[in-house]
């Protein structure tokens, strides 16, 4: 899978039953189009952003955001109960113990 960037928006550019298809990823609403030439993909990508992005103006509605900066985890009792302990321990909050974590493993710096 090859991936697109534009506007914040990220898109998947898969080859199937002999097709190509780009679509907006990390979005609640389906925005897929399917085109012939590969060298297409980027136009056919910021298309289907600039496209969904006027629609909702139109009907008043908000576009989804690609992400919103929060998400649900799941992890093993203990070890949830152990980075609970560090972060107190740390004197800072879980939320921002984990952000930290996550950051450091991405290799970025944190932004709390």
């Amino acid at each position: 899978m090859k991936t697109l960037h534009y506007r914040g928006y990220q898109g998947a550019v898969e080859f199937e039953d002999g097709h190509l298809f780009v679509r907006v990823l990390h979005v609640d609403d389906v925005l897929v189009a399917q085109f012939d030439n590969a060298g297409e993909a980027h136009k056919i990508f910021r298309e289907l952003v600039d496209g969904y992005l006027a629609d909702c103006t139109e009907f008043g509605r908000e576009p989804n955001k690609p992400f919103k900066g929060s998400f649900n985890i799941r992890i093993p009792p203990e070890l949830h109960r152990r980075v609970a302990i560090l972060s107190a321990e740390s004197g800072i909050s879980l939320n921002t113990w984990v952000s930290e974590a996550i950051s450091e493993k991405a290799g970025q710096q944190s932004h709390h």
